[in-house]
C-alpha cells in the first residue's frame, strides 16, 4: 500500500489543510484580537506547526516513492527562496516567539 493510500495519511492531511486555512483566514483578524484572543490564536498556531512537523517527518521516515518525492519537491520549493524545512520552521517559531513578545509588552 502507498503511503498516500493510507485513510490516516489522508485525513490528517485534510485535517491540517482545513485548520491551516481557518487559521489563515482567523489571523486577518490578528490585530482586533484583545490580549487573551492573541494568546489563543499564537498556541493554535504553534500546535499547528507541532503537528505540521510531525506530518511531514513521517514522509520523510516512510519507505514510499511518492512520500519521499513529496519531501524532495518540498526542499526543491523552499530551495527556491533559499531556505531549508528546518529554516522555515525555525523562521515560523521566530515569528510566533516575536507575536508573543508583542503581547507581553503591550499594555
Amino acid at each position: 500500500m502507498s503511503f498516500f493510500d493510507s485513510e490516516i495519511v489522508q485525513q490528517e492531511a485534510k485535517q491540517l489543510f482545513e485548520d491551516y486555512q481557518s487559521l489563515m483566514q482567523l489571523g486577518g483578524s490578528y490585530g482586533k484580537f484583545d490580549r487573551e484572543g492573541k494568546k489563543l490564536f499564537i498556541e493554535q498556531m504553534e500546535a499547528m506547526m507541532d503537528r505540521y512537523r510531525i506530518f511531514m517527518k513521517r514522509f520523510e521516515l516512510a519507505d514510499d516513492f511518492m512520500a519521499q518525492m513529496t519531501v524532495q519537491q518540498l526542499r526543491t520549493q523552499l530551495g527556491q527562496f533559499g531556505i531549508t524545512p528546518q529554516q522555515m520552521f525555525d523562521q515560523m517559531n521566530l515569528t510566533l516567539e516575536r507575536m508573543k513578545s508583542e503581547i507581553e509588552h503591550s499594555t
